[in-house]
């Protein structure tokens, strides 16, 4: 039997875009860097920037991409930016396949995706509560979260494949192609108004004011509102101390083959966590979502203390409910309780702050691990995220905010 939520043939069509382009982006760190890789001769240099410029515009530009989404049909933002990236990545994978690879066009394309991905991410968390009522948002975060978890999981595999028996040119291509079927459902979604309604200004000063404005107004939304304000801020505590320790430090711990098997472990959590939370309605989702928060130190914390490996596994498998009932709780949280003409702007700033403190995190690892050692700095970084995840809570707007449950 069919969740109810898809017999709604909007959302059926947004989960099925959201899935196929989802499915394409996993596969895309794989492809590019053999693609690089290859293409330039083994030169890390050139990976190094590639990935560089594909990260720059999207932390530059998206908060212009949630002041956009917030002014214009965001089905029309969708579709154009799926399509432009669709074209960019396609160019990418036709200097590959024909071997005219060079590295400032190439770097170029990628820095258009970046851009282009900046616009995408504030408009998709304004979509949902278009096309379902409020009682729903919660189920229909966690069938997304789902298919991009899964896609997550498919999506490397696939690459490397691919990479191997076809070439890496071929993986950038399904890249590529995936955009467009994407781009297609997505324009099949029901037409909706822009969300902001007030006109832009015609002269060229009014109208970089009001987009100052526009800024400022998401911006005040999020300093005011103290349940958006303390948790954006726990999230970015969870990213600085957890992101750089886990990427850098917990391979060197691990060891390749038990790495792989943290991973794959921490997958099967993500999906086992989406498909509970279609079902689990709690009356304080976003408390809950904070609580769940202190599952996410515990793979870290236990290669740390050089746990066997079946409790590296557990914990590994446990810290995948974590992320996702947190990240449902925080989207659905969102999207009950913000203004349609704001959601995207607020959502925006939320994440530029959240994305800033992981490179910070990662430039820290480095000199703090040569200073006190790998286990000191990762039982530190738990141990300090597990507090502050929990400081949230203390506001009674965290504590208290209350969860739209669809009647039964």
């Amino acid at each position: 039997m069919l969740p109810p939520l898809l017999h709604h043939p909007a959302f059926r069509r947004f989960l099925l875009g959201r899935a196929v382009s989802q499915l394409g982006s996993a596969t895309a760190p794989v492809a590019l860097a053999f693609a690089v890789l290859d293409a330039s001769a083994g030169r890390a240099a050139d990976l190094g920037t590639v990935l560089a410029v594909r990260t720059v515009p999207l932390l530059g530009l998206m908060l212009i991409g949630g002041a956009v989404a917030d002014r214009l049909p965001r089905r029309t933002v969708l579709v154009a930016t799926h399509l432009g990236a669709g074209l960019s990545q396609g160019a990418a994978a036709l200097l590959l396949l024909t071997g005219h690879y060079a590295l400032g066009a190439f770097a170029a394309l990628e820095f258009c995706n970046g851009a282009l991905t900046a616009f995408t991410s504030p408009a998709l968390r304004g979509v949902l509560p278009e096309l379902v009522p409020p009682g729903q948002l919660r189920p229909g975060n966690a069938l997304l979260g789902l298919t991009a978890n899964a896609g997550k999981l498919l999506g490397p595999p696939l690459a490397g494949l691919l990479v191997a028996g076809a070439g890496p040119g071929w993986a950038v291509a399904l890249d590529a192609a995936s955009y467009l079927p994407a781009a297609y459902l997505l324009a099949r979604l029901p037409a909706t108004r822009a969300p902001a309604t007030r006109a832009r200004p015609s002269a060229k000063p009014s109208a970089v004011r009001h987009e100052l404005r526009e800024l400022r107004e998401g911006w005040t939304v999020l300093r005011r509102t103290r349940w958006i304000w303390w948790t954006t801020w726990s999230c970015c505590a969870t990213n600085l101390l957890l992101v750089g320790p886990w990427q850098l430090l917990g391979p060197a711990l691990a060891g390749p083959a038990l790495w792989g098997a943290l991973l794959a472990a921490r997958g099967a959590g993500l999906l086992l966590a989406d498909a509970a939370a279609y079902r689990l309605a709690p009356r304080r989702l976003l408390a809950t979502g904070q609580l769940a928060g202190l599952l996410l130190p515990l793979p870290l914390l236990a290669l740390a203390r050089h746990a066997p490996a079946p409790l590296l596994l557990a914990a590994a498998a446990a810290s995948g409910p974590g992320l996702a009932l947190s990240a449902t709780a925080w989207d659905t949280s969102l999207q009950e309780h913000l203004p349609n003409e704001v959601l995207s702007r607020v959502s925006a700033d939320a994440d530029v702050l959240a994305y800033l403190a992981i490179p910070l995190g990662q430039l820290a690892c480095g000199p703090l691990t040569a200073r006190f050692g790998a286990p000191a700095v990762a039982t530190a970084a738990a141990t300090a995220q597990a507090a502050l995840v929990l400081l949230p809570l203390l506001s009674p707007a965290v504590r208290r905010l209350p969860h739209a449950v669809a009647p039964a």
